[in-house]
């Protein structure tokens, strides 16, 4: 499919060169896909389906000839640390509530012990009333 499209492949090469180079002349100058398909004068979607090798070695030789950081791959990166903060704190939550869970079963059995040691022992208070007959 890429034998149909020499003329294209070859400016997109051309316009990899001269992004690269700093010296855009049909774009703006940035290190995107969309900036490469503007100074190549191709579609975008071309580049994307028939010439995503060339898309592919295009960012591969901004990470290796320029100091700069595809756009894509600095969103990819700041969505991971957002990711990673919120699944630290997610945790931090988990083991909170794991704690307040331990904490309940505790209480709930400390209060089923005294009410099972108060009604055997002693008579209820007067104010308490039953909510059913006691059955003897």
């Amino acid at each position: 499919m890429t034998d149909q499209h020499p003329d294209e492949r070859t400016r997109i090469r051309e316009a990899i060169d001269r992004l690269l180079a700093g010296q855009a002349t049909n774009s703006n100058g940035s290190l995107t896909v969309v900036a490469l398909a503007a100074e190549a004068g191709v579609h975008r979607m071309a580049l994307m389906k028939r010439h995503a090798d060339l898309k592919n070695e295009f960012y591969e030789r901004v990470g290796t000839e320029t100091a700069q950081v595809p756009e894509p791959e600095k969103r990819l990166r700041e969505t991971v640390a957002k990711l990673k903060k919120t699944v630290a704190s997610q945790r931090a939550e988990i083991e909170e509530l794991r704690q307040l869970v331990t904490n309940l079963t505790l209480a709930s059995a400390v209060l089923t012990e005294e009410q099972s040691t108060s009604t055997n022992g002693a008579p209820p208070p007067d104010n308490v009333i039953p909510l059913r007959a006691p059955t003897t």
